[in-house]
This record gives C-alpha cells, sequence and structure tokens, in this order.
C-alpha cells in the first residue's frame, strides 16, 4: 500500500510539471549526459573533475586515480587486490559510486571495489564531496564518485588504441571507438588488464605469492535521436577478473576470487521547452566465487540481482527557478552458500528545487523518502547556498541528513544476520570557500559529520560475529585544493595539490577509527614543450591506526612517480614511468606491502 502511495504522489507531480509546457521543442545539446543532478543540483558543495588528462597520467584502476589525485583515503589488500576507500573519515561502505546515474554499490557488501572498475571505459570521472543520500540513496554520506559516459550526435569517427607492459609482467590493453552520423551514436571500450603480481617485499628476502591477476571489461553506450525532443539510450558494462587473493608477509594465501559484475540500462530522454524527462531502466548483476584453495574445487558464493525503475522529470518554472521530481523503484534479490535468499524492494520520491537569486547568489533543497519492506528510513535532507561575494570569491554552505541501508550479508548472513537492524544515519554541515585569480584556483572546506547507528560486527555469545547499530562517529576536518596553469608560447606548465586534515572519532572510545590517516597530501607537476610532456606525482599519507584502542600504528609513508610522453606522426603517443621513484617500503594495510619501483612503458594510437 504505502509503494502505491509514493507511486500516486509521483505521478501527480510529474503530471503538474508534464502539462504546464508542451508546445514548443529545445535544440539538442551536441553531448548529452546522462546525471543531470550532478551538473545542476551541486552547486554548493566540492566538485572536483578529473579531465582525460589527467586520467591518462594515471593507471587504469579507479584505486591509483583517485589515491593520486584527490582527498579520499586507500586500504589496498596488496597491489590490485581488494580496495577499500575512506572519504572524510568515513567507512568504504559510506562512499557511493554513481554509473550513469545509477548507485552501483554492492547489494551484498554494501561497497564497491576500487579495483574493480577501469578508468579508460569512461570520460568523465567526477568527485562529489560530502553527503548526498537526498539525490543518490544509500552510502553517499562522505561522498559519491560519478563514472559517465558522455555520447555526441556531432558527426564524427574516432578510434583509440592503447597498450601499456610493466614490471611483474604487466600488461594492459583498451581499444576505444566512439563514432556517431548525426542520428546514431556509439562508444564502445574493450579492456584487458593481468599481472604476476610477483613483487619482492622490500627488506626482506620474500616476495609477493599467489598475487596474480587478470580482468577484462566491456563498455558499449549506444543512442539513437529520433527527433529533436526525443532521445534513446542503451548502457551495457560487463566486468570479469580473477584474483589470486596475496598473503601477507608473514602467511602465504592459497585463494582466489572471481568476480562477474553486469551492468544494462536503457533511458528515453524527452527535451522540450520547460522541461526535461528521463525515463531509466536498468538491470544490474554481481555474482562472486571464492575458492579457500585455487586448486581446489570447492568455492562459496553470492549473487544478488538488481532491477531498477527510476523516472525523472526536470521543470523550469522560470530563467531562475527549477524544480526536479524523482521516482524510483528498486528490486534486489540476493542469494547465495551463506545468504538466506530474499528479495528487498525500495521506492522513493525526490524533490530537487533550485532558485538562481540573481548572478551572484543561489540556494538549493533537495528532500527524499524512501519506503522499503525490510527497514524503517528517515526523511533525508539537502539544504545548501552559492554566493559570489566578488569577482574572485565564492563561498558555499550546504547542511545534510543522509544514510546507509543495511546490506544482505548484515541482514541475511546465515548464523549471524540481524534482520532488525536499522539504518546508519548521519548529519552534517559544511562551509567551502574557492579563490579564483588569473591562473590560480583555491579552494578551503571545513565540514563536520555525525553518524548514528553505525553497523559494526562484534563477536557475541558463542563467539559467533554479528552485526548491530551500536557505534556513534564524529568526523570533522578540512580540505583544501590548488590548481595553476599557465602558457608561455609552446610551454604548458601544470599543478595541482590537494590536501585533507581529518579527525574520525568513536564517541564512546573517543579514538580515532583504524586506517583514517590525520593527514593526507596529493600533488602533480606537467610540463609540455610541443610534442614532449614530463610530469611529476607526489602521494603522502599520515600514519594510521590499525586497533581500535589506538594502540598500534602503521606508519606513513611517500610515493612518487615520474613520467614522459612524447608524440610523433601526430596520431601516436609513447610514454615510459617509473611508479614509486625512490623505491619507499610502504603498507596501507597492516602486512600487505605494496610495490617497491617499478617501471611500465605505453603506446597510444588515435585513428
Amino acid at each position: 500500500m504505502t509503494f502505491k502511495k509514493l507511486f500516486l504522489v509521483s505521478i501527480f507531480f510529474a503530471c503538474q510539471f508534464a502539462l504546464a509546457q508542451n508546445d514548443s521543442i529545445r535544440t539538442l545539446e551536441v553531448v548529452e549526459i546522462s546525471d543531470l543532478q550532478l551538473k545542476n543540483y551541486s552547486n554548493s558543495q566540492s566538485v572536483q573533475k578529473l579531465n582525460d588528462s589527467i586520467i591518462n597520467k594515471n593507471q587504469s584502476s579507479l584505486t591509483s586515480l583517485l589515491n593520486y589525485n584527490t582527498v579520499i583515503y586507500f586500504k589496498e589488500n596488496g597491489f590490485g587486490m581488494v580496495s577499500s576507500p575512506s572519504f572524510r573519515g568515513t567507512t568504504a561502505q559510506q562512499t557511493a559510486v554513481i554509473w550513469n546515474g545509477i548507485n552501483i554499490n554492492s547489494q551484498l557488501n554494501g561497497q564497491t571495489d576500487f579495483n574493480t572498475l577501469t578508468t579508460r571505459n569512461f570520460n568523465n570521472i567526477t568527485v562529489r564531496a560530502g553527503g548526498g543520500s537526498s539525490i543518490y540513496g544509500s552510502s553517499a554520506i562522505g561522498g559519491s564518485i560519478h563514472l559517465n559516459n558522455n555520447i555526441s550526435f556531432s558527426n564524427h569517427f574516432d578510434n583509440e588504441l592503447r597498450l601499456n607492459y610493466g614490471s611483474f609482467n604487466t600488461f594492459g590493453g583498451n581499444y576505444k571507438v566512439d563514432v556517431s552520423d548525426g542520428k546514431f551514436s556509439v562508444q564502445a571500450s574493450v579492456s584487458r588488464n593481468s599481472s604476476d603480481n610477483d613483487y619482492e617485499f622490500l627488506d626482506t628476502n620474500k616476495k609477493n605469492e599467489n598475487g596474480q591477476f587478470y580482468n577484462t571489461s566491456v563498455n558499449v553506450v549506444a543512442g539513437y535521436k529520433l527527433n529533436d525532443s526525443n532521445i534513446f539510450k542503451l548502457y551495457s558494462q560487463v566486468f570479469d577478473s580473477e584474483r589470486h587473493f596475496s598473503g601477507t608477509i608473514n602467511a602465504v594465501s592459497k585463494s582466489k576470487y572471481q568476480d562477474l559484475n553486469t551492468r544494462n540500462m536503457l533511458e528515453w530522454i524527452g527535451l522540450y521547452s520547460k522541461f526535461t524527462s528521463k525515463l531509466k531502466v536498468a538491470f544490474i548483476s554481481e555474482n562472486y566465487k571464492y575458492f579457500e584453495n585455487a586448486q581446489a574445487d570447492f568455492f562459496t558464493h553470492g549473487k544478488a540481482e538488481t532491477a531498477i525503475a527510476k523516472y525523472d522529470l526536470a521543470f523550469n518554472l522560470s530563467e531562475n527557478i527549477s524544480i526536479n521530481s524523482i521516482f524510483e523503484y528498486n528490486q534486489t534479490k540476493g542469494f547465495g552458500s551463506d545468504i538466506q535468499e530474499t528479495t528487498r524492494e525500495i521506492g522513493a520520491g525526490t524533490l530537487l528545487f533550485k532558485h538562481s537569486v540573481s548572478d551572484k547568489f543561489l540556494y538549493e533543497i533537495s528532500v527524499r523518502k524512501e519506503l522499503t519492506n525490510t527497514y524503517e528510513s528517515p526523511v533525508l535532507f539537502s539544504l545548501g547556498t552559492n554566493y559570489k561575494i566578488a569577482s574572485f570569491y565564492t563561498v558555499k554552505l550546504n547542511a545534510s541528513r543522509n544514510f546507509r541501508i543495511p546490506t544482505f550479508n548484515d541482514l541475511y548472513w546465515q548464523g549471524s544476520g540481524n534482520a532488525d537492524l536499522n539504518p546508519e544515519s548521519s548529519y552534517q554541515a559544511e562551509i567551502g570557500n574557492e579563490f579564483r585569480y588569473r591562473e590560480f584556483t583555491f579552494s578551503a572546506t571545513g565540514y563536520y559529520i555525525k553518524i548514528d547507528d553505525m553497523l559494526r560486527w562484534s563477536p557475541g555469545t558463542g563467539g559467533i560475529w554479528t552485526p548491530n547499530n551500536v557505534a556513534k562517529v564524529e568526523t570533522y576536518g578540512a580540505e583544501g585544493y590548488l590548481n595553476w596553469n599557465k602558457n608561455f608560447g609552446k610551454n604548458t606548465f601544470d599543478f595541482n595539490a590537494s590536501y585533507a586534515y581529518t579527525i574520525s572519532k568513536d564517541e564512546k572510545l573517543d579514538k580515532q577509527l583504524i586506517y583514517v590517516p590525520y593527514h593526507k597530501l596529493t600533488s602533480s607537476a606537467s610540463y609540455s614543450f610541443g610534442n614532449f610532456t614530463a610530469y611529476y606525482q607526489y602521494l603522502f599519507n599520515g600514519e594510521v591506526f590499525t586497533s581500535s584502542d589506538n594502540a598500534y600504528t602503521l606508519d606513513g609513508y611517500s610515493v612518487s612517480n615520474v613520467g614522459v610522453n612524447y608524440t610523433f606522426f601526430k596520431t601516436a603517443n609513447l610514454g615510459f614511468e617509473v611508479l614509486n621513484l625512490w623505491n619507499e617500503n610502504y603498507q596501507s594495510t597492516l602486512n600487505r606491502p605494496l610495490p617497491g619501483r617499478n617501471y611500465s612503458v605505453n603506446l597510444t594510437f588515435n585513428f
């Protein structure tokens, strides 16, 4: 009954907006994007866009790209292994990953493994800091990562082939084609990455054993322009991988893990004079197999299948006022060797409002309510303003309530799951300052987050680990970004830096959360002259605690990369890079060393 009520309310909003204007047609923009909320309703928060040049200077994993260019901290169980982020001192489950407007965090464990996403498959990657649950739902507490495929209907035919080979027999290949005749548009790519991953553990006589991996991903986006007001798009992605999980310094692992993730979505876009209508229908599946012994046939497994229907109607009341209503319905079926087979249904209604009072001042409001058959959801909201005080200075204010729902593992793990769990809930506020002067851009943001009902697995009666809403966490800190770009004739200089100071404390213990560094710093500098480019990257992570009582720590570390590229025949590019230039012996997870100095060469053809 509750789902029917929510559906009727959504249809009422849709009818009010749709009937307001239906007489004229708006000309189609050259480039079509799928996530309009990111573009139109993120004016009061920190948004960092990573362009193609930054993406191409990093390794193909999403972990590497974000680790060296953002304030997000990553905990890796070895190179290419499981990678978990901490954004503004929150947990991996509290960072949402948004694929073309759809939240794709795992329904099984609640997080995304950032080493299972290949950056070469996307042409737009954006980091949105702070709460976003009122738009994107569960997990968007610390922030959200947006992976978008934007297609163009201008006439073109472009191909790119990139090959790279490096230390530890590491191979990467990516082919991408982008073509349009003005009516049809297709963007497709295929990637393959593999490595023996048998690097030495520095200062020991041991090496990384049982760490080999491979992954293959295929990504397709196709669009058809029926007329100037109706466009149809298809998104499809398949990721298949096998990783032999690395052991620790003290123990060799024999296990392996297989992933098969698929994402498919159809989208119908209607563009009219006063409103934009978007209907999305998606099917997402995640499937894993875990082998305790890679040589044996026995394995445990889990699978989740999610069907999504999402209707999005954006309406311009005037040149300065816009409203966006969203209705979404999700149905997820989870099952596996350790999970009770069950189905979860979620319906959500969202209303967004933005008013540009003048060229210098705007405010935005969003409200969301979810209804489900498994938990009670709070009313989520976000309130924000953006005020341009001077030509060089803008201030941003935002306050929000956000949440994270219990996962299938939390609720239904056989013998341990807890069906009475509440969603994690958070209140947060932030103030951002942005300065622009000539070629310089500098932003500084201070924030405060309070999280209630935080889920934790802990041992109970008989030593059985179970999840409970037992923790309260207080997180606060500051972030800064600096960008500088300058051209002198044929010379181009670029410099980027980011810094984060983070306090994230368990209120009961009054201790910093494990694997949350107080300090993180990144910087990069590049120089280009004609066909030649050289660049340098630097990453510093401060020490982290590895026990909840803060009795044990993992040392901080500094890692540098350097690379050069040369373009010849106007269509080919040859690059060489040295990773971990100073041969730093470091770990982001206790007893799991990452590689020392290693090398990579790449060759790119554009035709």
